[in-house]
């Protein structure tokens, strides 16, 4: 009798110690735990406050990879801050001819009654600074989980380029002044799992107060929508 209240207490004891481990374990766990993540977005680009005339057509795309550290500020971890930096790439196909005449850009609605044209787009890149509030209802051990992270993202662009291409020849130009070297706006990505859904609308214009279409200030603004990736 007494040998088997021994190897109770002896049982006891173990599962106690074990149960203690896991839980000092798990503490540690989660005390560390942090939705570090590297992000993939494709987005569709389209143009907010258009003038009457101007148009888009074809696909107008966009690439957009990076890192974000996350931030926690609640003590189950649910709730973070992040902060990124990526690169972004971006085009928009639409009916406004960007040419140079004696070192002067212009812009023009294409009349393409008159003009068959085959490609026009101008293309931007920027170097990009998210900042996001991400809530989640996340753990260390589970992967497949809903978010919704709003945000801001503050863009620098380094590089453009337009390219215009008819019946009556062909206009490349690139890094020109009338484009805005800090673009910025609004994002949401939200999402449960792998698949999340990234929307972006852009709080100032494309292009600076120098940049005219008939007369008028061009305040051409960025609404992207697509599909994020995170990869932890």
């Amino acid at each position: 009798m007494k040998n088997i209240i021994l190897v109770v207490l002896f049982i006891t004891s173990f599962i106690s110690f074990s149960q203690n481990k896991t839980d000092k374990e798990k503490s540690e766990l989660y005390k560390n735990y942090r939705e570090d993540q590297f992000y993939i977005s494709v987005t569709y680009n389209l143009l907010n406050e258009k003038p009457a005339n101007v148009s888009q057509s074809g696909f107008s795309s966009g690439f957009h990879l990076g890192f974000i550290r996350d931030m926690p500020i609640n003590k189950k971890r649910t709730v973070a801050l992040g902060l990124g930096l990526g690169l972004s790439t971006n085009s928009f196909n639409q009916n406004i001819a960007i040419t140079d005449a004696n070192n002067k850009v212009s812009f023009n609605v294409i009349d393409e009654s008159e003009i068959s044209v085959s490609k026009n787009k101008f293309t931007t890149y920027l170097i990009e600074v998210p900042f996001e509030l991400r809530w989640r209802k996340s753990s260390p051990t589970n992967y497949s989980f809903l978010r919704i992270y709003p945000g801001f993202k503050l863009g620098y662009l380094f590089y453009n380029s337009t390219k215009l291409k008819s019946d009556q020849g062909s206009t490349k130009l690139s890094n020109i002044d009338e484009f805005n070297r800090l673009q910025y706006g609004l994002t949401l990505s939200a999402g449960y799992g792998t698949w999340n859904i990234h929307a972006y609308y852009g709080l100032n214009p494309i292009f600076n107060n120098s940049s005219k279409l008939d007369g008028a200030a061009l305040n051409l603004k960025a609404f992207k929508i697509g599909l994020m990736f995170y990869i932890l």
